[in-house]
């Protein structure tokens, strides 16, 4: 006869459970010492200890399968960092990206965005902030980015306004803070909204705030390559809670009522059964009262599990990123006459994704030739996200608008990589990094 189940005994499993996990974690996930030119460096990845380990074990043994307390929790956590009244957990940052854009289209606003209304954007940035805009009707309106920052280039948003320009869509590319005071202050001579894209820049700085929290919405990914992460995930930020009502209806399935887990069965209003559907005659349950086109887009506890820790270690992660972008600038600033660093506002503190790196176009070698040579060493790189987004198979025949020519972004086409400067990175593999670059010069008879 077994023992009968008892609060205590599962207590005490579940601790048994939790120390095996670190124990697991010692044996099975410690990395491995760094062997120059056998490591693969990465540019991005997951740093993590037992404790993601041990918080998704947790998760799993409580067996919340959707979004509940502890998606709760993290996002008062990222909210309280950023400086945020309301944040949205979604499953990725495309999502967040669609929904704080489907958003701006709500007919409950006064003023939603409308088909054909255009929304100002980089042409140099990832696709998926411009997918929103194209799946929802409206137009996007390209300008030139700039070689350095990679951001869009805040002095030609004047050059593209038009009568029909509502929006803003603005990337801080790889972490490095555009110039958001211009365009807010552009935003509000001219009452438009912006939706930040805070995709690669949580943590980033400008002027004292953080990134995220100018816009009228904000968005964010824990993507595996970002600052922290969820596995997937992401999240849409506010300080506006009429914008954060729609988009969490959107969020989940256009579903009027927005009761979490701790509700009551009839809900916080207390009235569940006793909504009208114009028409009907009678009462009909809230919970399934629809008031926009929406989509399931929630977070998981178990992604949210992972989260937590990951804030916690938010902070060390990004003093090791700007550790790791100043050895690496230092080191290859002998290099300019052939490669552009980045460059970044005075008033910008960048929690760096990457480090950005364009070759100048009179180099005596090719961006291909230094990207062979740094791969072939087991250096990872990327080319800057899609380049010039028109230059896309998917985007070539979009309706849009270029408002100004794109020199620039052609040249972060054919020019612009990165490297990484995650925390998975120590002295050593940026040591190793540096002595790579020397060799090709070197090879290529520049020192």
């Amino acid at each position: 006869m077994t023992d009968e189940p008892t609060p205590a005994r599962a207590e005490m499993l579940r601790r048994e459970i939790l120390d095996k996990i670190a124990e697991y974690y010692r044996i099975a996930h410690l990395p491995a010492d760094f062997v120059p030119g056998e490591t693969f460096v990465n540019y991005g990845g997951r740093v993590y200890d037992e404790r993601e380990l041990q918080s998704a074990v947790e998760a799993v043994l409580d067996f919340w399968l959707t979004d509940g307390p502890r998606t709760e929790a993290f996002s008062a956590r990222l909210g309280q960092y950023v400086g945020l009244k309301c944040i949205l957990t979604v499953n990725s940052g495309s999502s967040a990206n669609l929904v704080a854009l489907t958003t701006l289209c709500s007919r409950q606003l006064e003023r939603p965005l409308l088909p054909g209304d255009e929304v100002i954007t980089p042409a140099a940035t990832f696709p998926t902030t411009v997918a929103p805009i194209v799946q929802n009707w409206l137009i996007p309106v390209f300008v030139d980015c700039r070689v350095g920052t990679y951001n869009l280039d805040v002095n030609l948003l004047e050059a593209a306004l038009s009568s029909q320009t509502r929006a803003v869509f603005v990337p801080h590319i790889l972490g490095n803070p555009v110039e958001i005071d211009v365009v807010m202050d552009f935003a509000q001579a001219h009452d438009l909204y912006v939706i930040e894209d805070t995709c690669d820049a949580l943590g980033s700085r400008y002027d004292g705030t953080y990134c995220g929290a100018f816009g009228h919405l904000s968005t964010f990914s824990f993507y595996p390559a970002h600052h922290i992460t969820t596995g997937e995930g992401g999240a849409v930020g506010t300080n506006d809670t009429r914008l954060y009502h729609i988009a969490h209806s959107i969020r989940d399935w256009g579903r009027d009522c927005w009761c979490d887990h701790k509700s009551p069965r009839d809900g916080e209003c207390r009235q569940r059964f006793d909504w009208e559907i114009p028409g009907l005659g009678e009462p009909y349950d809230h919970r399934y009262y629809f008031t926009e086109i929406g989509y399931n887009l929630k977070m998981t506890d178990l992604q949210a599990a992972i989260g937590l820790p990951q804030l916690d270690k938010l902070p060390d992660f990004v003093a090791a990123r700007k550790h790791n972008f100043a050895v690496l600038y230092e080191g290859l600033s002998r290099y300019t006459d052939y490669l552009v660093l980045p460059v970044w506002s005075p008033k910008a503190d960048p929690a760096w994704f990457a480090f950005t790196i364009a070759v100048r176009e009179d180099a005596p070698f090719t961006r291909r030739d230094l990207n062979d040579y740094l791969r072939m060493r087991k250096i990872e790189t990327r080319y800057l996200f899609a380049g010039n987004i028109l230059r896309q198979p998917a985007y070539r025949h979009i309706p849009h608008r270029i408002a100004t020519p794109l020199p620039e972004t052609e040249r972060v086409l054919k020019s612009a990589f990165f490297i990484g400067v995650y925390p998975g990175m120590d002295d050593a593999r940026l040591a190793y990094i540096l002595q790579v670059f020397e060799d090709f010069f070197t090879g290529q008879g520049l020192l």
